[in-house]
């Protein structure tokens, strides 16, 4: 017997509702109403290999509504990945399960992206567009031709970050991407209108998307929409108007079903009402056999790919596996980064460590292609924009290597994350720090994928001046420090900062951020033989004899300290002082070179922002000179001044302490 559309379409409604009745928790109402949508898209139009999950050429699917993370289980176990079994279905949302209560990257074949925080997804797809904008438009639509599809619910919507991102796409005219908005109307609190009456057909127009509106419970329109969006010019979203929870009886259309177990009961009624008499987590034969029929489609277009792939001209052929398939660097490049150091010494005067970041761009970039910068239209202020390399990448130039992200902090940074997520390139992004804020969910969301994001904060500290403290950063490094996966290099000078640029893309294992000042700094380094700040943090300016204290500061303090050091050294007092570009790097270390580093004497911590997290460093009779405070306005080697970033104020909190030890 040939299963029907609704019988392919209830084995997803009780797959997931059988999960999650069994786990007592989840989130059902999205994966009953747009089960039918879920399996057009799986059975008729999503090109992909379940045995080969990592085909750079397979479509992409991201379920930024990530709390109906049952529906993506389901469709993945009846289309065939190996990766998911029926206990993994009846595992869900337990400890250590694959099954997570919301999609996680890495733990299951088929899961392109983590998701959960509300349209984090939909910003993470258009990232991917973009990135496969760019490599077909680099290697050719024989190797690289595809779609990113995502599901959003009205919640995906409302967040603000949907504003960002659909005009964006818009922007840059991704017409292979495909968004489906589950229109139900339907959120925790009740009906949308308690808090929206927007028109988000108008407003995709508006942001230049191709809207179409269908029933998303008629199977037939829902593959008429799809087969229209993929001959569309623009980015297309397709409105599906259903029914949340569809089948069950006395729940559907409300918000009773959208965050809670259907229960035993109600899930018994449903089965009466739509039909399905297989027992809890049984997919008829005849139905699981059409759905792993539908999934093993895909291995022709696998096949097939492989052989455009192996006609490839030889470079282009080496070009694609290492930069696409293998993601590794030019095997040349750290012959660049060496050169530049070099070139760096024989310049003395002091200089902007975001001009010093600058340098190193324009050095290393034109060996690295792959690289895409961006900026949220501060470009030139935080030193990222090197002139005569950088091209603007836009809808007339995907061949570009820079992208103008506008004022669009949030849909900078996820579409960072899809952008590292679909593979093949190396994106970073800049602002301000102060600006950092915004961005905050996406940074979170790239240490959770921990995926090798990076980020180029300037105007690192109150050293910003006179803009005045609400572009003065000062709680901001303590918050990304205690981010776990996440790396924070501050350096001091343009070694330094060139050393932690080398680190960074060394080091591709998770995300990291450089952060850079606005005003000019010493330069300290007289020798780049190692790479000193690959380590973390290192004795710059040691004592010339037993240390009677230790001086550790971070960017552009640490100049400060060493004034201080030749101020104490005046008075007989020996100490050493630390830079620590990067605390998490340096607390990596071996603790017998970190003792070596910071030994057992009086220890004073300087760093212009809120010093939480240092105290583990001024043990005993040490101490912190750090902010307290928001900033202030005004010139800020004034401000220096004010909040105690001065060699004499350094020297006498250090004195202090040495007096208590004795």
């Amino acid at each position: 017997m040939i299963p029907t559309k609704q019988d392919m379409a209830n084995a997803i409604r009780f797959l997931s509702a059988d999960a999650i009745d069994k786990a007592n928790s989840g989130h059902p109402g999205i994966a009953l109403g747009m089960a039918d949508v879920a399996t057009v898209l799986f059975t008729k139009f999503l090109k992909f290999d379940p045995k080969h999950p990592k085909w750079p050429d397979r479509d992409r699917f991201i379920l930024s509504a990530g709390h109906g993370s049952m529906l993506l289980y389901s469709a993945l176990y009846l289309t065939g990945y190996e990766d998911i079994t029926i206990d993994d279905i009846k595992n869900f949302r337990q400890l250590g399960a694959k099954t997570a209560g919301h999609p996680e990257v890495g733990k299951l074949a088929g899961v392109e992206a983590s998701t959960g925080p509300l349209a984090q997804g939909l910003g993470m797809s258009v990232g991917m567009a973009l990135a496969e904008a760019v490599l077909r438009h680099q290697f050719g639509e024989n190797v690289v031709n595809h779609y990113t599809y995502v599901l959003s619910g009205d919640g995906c919507l409302m967040e603000g970050l949907s504003h960002e991102a659909i005009s964006l796409a818009g922007h840059l005219k991704l017409n292979k991407l495909i968004l489906f908005w589950d229109n139900n109307q339907i959120t925790i609190d009740g009906k949308t209108d308690l808090s929206t009456s927007t028109d988000q057909i108008a407003r995709f127009k508006a942001s230049g998307w191709n809207t179409i509106e269908v029933d998303g419970h008629d199977q037939d329109q829902i593959a008429a929409a799809i087969t229209k969006a993929q001959k569309s010019d623009k980015p297309t979203m397709i409105a599906c108007k259903t029914v949340i929870g569809y089948g069950a009886p006395t729940k559907q259309g409300t918000e009773k079903c959208h965050g809670a177990a259907l229960g035993a009961e109600e899930t018994a009624a449903m089965r009466k009402n739509l039909g399905w008499t297989a027992e809890p987590f049984v997919v008829p034969d005849d139905i699981l056999a059409a759905w792993r029929e539908a999934g093993a489609r895909g291995a022709k277009d696998y096949d097939a790919w492989q052989a455009r792939f192996a006609s490839l001209d030889g470079k282009i052929k080496a070009d694609f596996t290492r930069q696409v398939i293998k993601g590794e660097l030019p095997s040349d490049w750290n012959k660049t980064i060496n050169e530049t150091k070099a070139e760096a010494l024989t310049k003395r005067d002091p200089l902007a460590t975001r001009k010093s970041l600058n340098f190193a761009l324009a050095k290393t970039l034109p060996h690295i292609p792959e690289i895409i910068g961006g900026s949220a239209d501060l470009s030139e202020s935080n030193g990222v924009l090197v002139k005569d390399y950088h091209k603007a990448l836009d809808a007339d130039n995907y061949d570009g290597n820079f992208i103008h992200y506008g004022i669009r902090e949030h849909a900078m940074g996820t579409c960072m994350n899809g952008m590292i997520l679909h593979g093949g390139v190396i994106p970073f992004v800049a602002t301000f720090f102060s600006f950092m804020d915004y961005m905050l969910p996406s940074i979170r969301m790239a240490c959770q994928m921990n995926i090798p994001s990076i980020y180029v904060f300037s105007h690192d500290s109150i050293a910003v001046g006179e803009d005045g403290p609400s572009h003065q950063p000062v709680e901001q490094l303590p918050l990304l420090r205690v981010m776990p996966n996440l790396k924070v290099f501050r350096p001091a000078d343009t070694i330094e900062t060139i050393e932690s640029w080398e680190y960074i893309l060394e080091h591709r294992t998770g995300p990291a951020v450089i952060l850079v000042t606005r005003q000019n700094v010493e330069q300290i380094r007289t020798d780049a033989s190692e790479n000193k700040s690959a380590k973390g943090g290192y004795i710059i300016s040691p004592s010339k004899g037993e240390r009677a204290a230790t001086i550790v500061a971070t960017g552009s303090e640490v100049s400060v300290a060493i004034k201080a050091q030749k101020l104490l050294a005046e008075k007989g007092i020996d100490v050493a002082v630390v830079s620590i570009p990067c605390k998490e790097v340096f607390e990596e270390q071996p603790v017998s070179y970190q003792k070596s580093v910071i030994d057992t004497k009086p220890t004073i911590v300087v760093e212009a922002a809120n010093l939480s997290g240092w105290g583990k460093y001024t043990r005993g009779n040490g101490d912190k000179i750090g902010m307290t405070s928001f900033g202030t306005s005004g010139p800020y080697k004034e401000l220096f001044i004010h909040f105690g970033f001065t060699p004499e104020h350094v020297a006498e909190v250090v004195t202090a302490c040495i007096n208590k030890d004795s």
